[in-house]
Parts: structure tokens; C-alpha cells; sequence
């Protein structure tokens, strides 16, 4: 698959020179919004073969503009290798479980996280992904499960939790089974009750773009799912009508699929996507001033690595260590008020409690 194109290496480079400017003048400055970007499973090999793809390896994509760099660290509490559960509940709450668990201990006790700490300031909240809505990644940020499995559970704290904006696939958890494609067995229809809360629930990218509501939940088909850009310029524009900000968490789900499955293409457009996501975001920070962005990944999926092509028509060749997670050190950006923060190495905890601190507030 051929991803290179002249625009995407001039849009880099433009954005790179743009991003490094602004940069200069967020020293000690304390962020109203946060957005943390997630590329599930998004190592450094992964990273790698994006940039080879699309814009070369002379190129640079918009994530390689962010001027602080840094790398973290992603064992759980029971193993060296983390699932997404336990990797996203360190992301959202700066405590490390183990795998499996959303947002609660080890031992079963609920976590305050950063998305729960960001409403009780009075700001908006949001999740996107491209992965079904209660999936492990954005069910840690605002619901709380033994198990990652339990989807009704997670599905009946979308409400509840008083989210904005809740982006992703729709994996039948919202309406019962008597309803076409639906899976509750307690008989009990999400949706509806969302709607007497207020929320307008929209299925494609046309009722995405027109709903006008303070509080949206997107439950797409596969085959209708908006973009991750389109879904996160919404998102913000929804979630920055807020005058005391906003914490919006976006994931790119598709480089975990890849790696699981050593398919270097989806890998690659799932960065690729997520970097496209990542313009839009950072076209708001840096007309803002007041937004921090960071990006890093749960984990890194497969052992990515590239080598030289074996023929002409190719860019590079891949080659995997394993369809699973692994215990690589991931790669982690940051732009905006606070991005200095983050530089060198962390701890996957680090991130909520760093996001916190910059808001003075406290998490666990």
C-alpha cells in the first residue's frame, strides 16, 4: 500500500515549524484543556513503518513535531506485560492493577480518574475511539469493572458517568436482545435512557456533524464509523463550548488489530490516522494556547521491527517477534502548557498524576 504523497511531507514540515514556535511560549503556563492521545499498541517499530510509508524516511509525520519527546514505561501490577485494561486504568487513574481490570485495585477498590477529576472541576469530558465504545481503553476513563469483559456494566456507566461526548463502534451493550444487534440480557434499553438524560444519540457522520447537543453518544457500525479526525474535531468543538475547559481522551485502536494479527498495513494506516487525528487536535492547541496535548500508547503490540526491503516495489520489509503484547518502553509526545512535564522517562502512572497536578487537583 502506497502512503506516500509530496503533501504529507510539506503539511509535516509545515506543522513542525508552526508547533515549534508556539512552543516557546508555554513555559510554566497551566493548561484549561487536556487531551491525551492513545495509539493502541503503537510502538516505536510501528511509528517507524508509518513514516517510511507515508511520508518517507526523510519525512516526518505531524507526531514527530512535538517538541517534547520522552519514553514510558507500561508493566501492570501482576505482569511484565500489560493487557489494555490495565494499561489504560494506569493512564486514567495512576495506579496500576492488574490486567484485566478497569479502574479499580487489585483488590476491587474504585479509582477516581483523570476524566472523573476533570467534571467535578466543572470541565467537559470526552472519549473517542475506534473500537467499540466499551472496550478496555475508554471504558477505564469512565466506568469501573472487575473485568473488562463485563460490557452491560460498562455500557450502563456511560450515563451515568455524565460524559459529554462518547465516541465509538457500537458493540450491541446499549439495548437489549429482543432489539436487533442488541446483547443486554437485563431487558434494560441504554439509549433510551440516555435520552431522557438529555443526550442526543447519533449512528453516522451526517447525525454526528449536525447534532447541536452539549452531550452526544456516537454508536457506529464498522462500516459507518466518521474518521477518527472528523470524530475528534467534533468532539472538541463540542467539548471547548465549556469557558472552564475540557479532558478528551482519543484512541486509534487499529495498530493493536495489526500487530495482533502481523498486518503491517493496518498498522501503519492506524498511525497514519491517528496522526491525521493529532493535526486537528494540535490546530486547536495552537489557536487556543490553553491545551495540552500528549500522545503515547497503552502498550506495544507484535515486536515490530523494520528492515530493508527484500524487492523495489516495497518501502521496507516487516518483521514481528510475536502476535501479542510485548514489554517495550513506548514512545511519548507532548505539546502545550505543562509539555515539559512529561520529558524523559515515566511511568505509565505518571501521566493522570502529572494532568492532576497541573490542575491542582487530586487523584488517588
Amino acid at each position: 500500500m502506497n502512503y506516500r504523497s509530496p503533501l504529507l511531507r510539506r503539511s509535516a514540515i509545515l506543522v513542525t515549524l508552526v508547533i515549534l514556535a508556539a512552543s516557546c511560549s508555554f513555559a510554566s503556563q497551566t493548561p484549561k484543556n487536556i487531551i491525551l492521545i492513545i495509539g493502541d499498541g503503537m510502538g516505536i517499530g510501528a511509528i517507524t513503518a508509518a513514516r517510511c510509508a507515508g511520508p518517507g524516511p526523510d519525512g516526518r509525520l505531524v507526531v514527530d513535531s512535538m517538541p517534547i519527546t520522552g519514553f514510558l514505561l507500561t508493566h501492570s501490577a501482576n505482569a511484565l506485560v500489560t493487557d489494555s485494561a490495565a494499561a489504560a486504568t494506569a493512564l486514567a487513574t495512576g495506579v496500576k492493577t492488574n490486567n484485566g481490570m478497569i479502574s479499580m485495585t487489585p483488590g476491587g477498590v474504585r479509582l477516581r480518574t483523570i476524566l472523573e477529576v476533570a467534571r467535578d472541576l466543572g470541565k467537559s469530558t470526552g472519549v473517542v475511539t475506534t473500537d467499540d465504545i466499551v472496550s478496555a481503553t475508554p471504558a477505564a476513563f469512565y466506568a469501573h469493572a472487575r473485568s473488562r469483559s463485563q460490557g452491560d456494566e460498562i455500557a450502563a456507566q456511560v450515563v451515568s458517568s455524565r460524559i459529554n461526548v462518547a465516541f465509538g463502534r457500537d458493540g450491541g451493550n446499549f439495548v437489549p436482545k429482543t432489539e436487533t444487534d442488541g446483547k443486554r440480557a437485563d431487558g434494560r434499553n441504554l439509549l433510551a435512557e440516555a435520552k431522557k438524560r438529555g443526550y442526543d444519540i447519533v449512528g453516522n457522520a451526517e447525525e454526528m456533524n449536525e447534532s447541536k447537543s452539549d452531550r452526544i453518544i456516537g454508536l457506529f457500525a464498522e462500516s459507518s464509523i466518521p474518521s477518527l479526525a472528523d470524530m475528534t474535531a467534533k468532539a472538541i468543538a463540542v467539548l471547548s463550548r465549556n469557558s472552564h475547559g475540557f479532558f478528551l481522551m482519543i484512541e486509534q485502536s487499529w495498530p493493536d488489530k495489526g500487530g495482533h494479527s502481523n498486518n503491517c498495513d493496518q498498522v501503519v494506516k492506524g498511525v497514519l490516522e491517528l496522526d491525521v487525528a493529532l493535526r486537528k487536535a494540535l490546530g486547536f492547541a495552537k489557536s487556543d494556547d490553553q491545551t495540552l496535548v500528549v500522545v503515547t500508547a497503552d502498550h506495544e503490540t507484535g515486536g515490530l521491527a523494520v528492515h530493508n526491503p527484500k524487492d523495489k516495489t516495497s518501502f521496507f520489509t516487516p518483521q514481528w517477534t510475536c502476535g501479542s503484547h510485548t514489554g517495550n518502553m513506548v514512545a511519548l509526545y507532548a505539546f502545550g502548557p505543562g509539555s515539559e512535564r512529561f520529558s524523559g522517562t515515566h511511568d505509565n502512572t505518571d501521566i493522570p498524576r502529572i494532568f492532576a497536578e497541573l490542575w491542582g487537583a487530586k487523584l488517588n
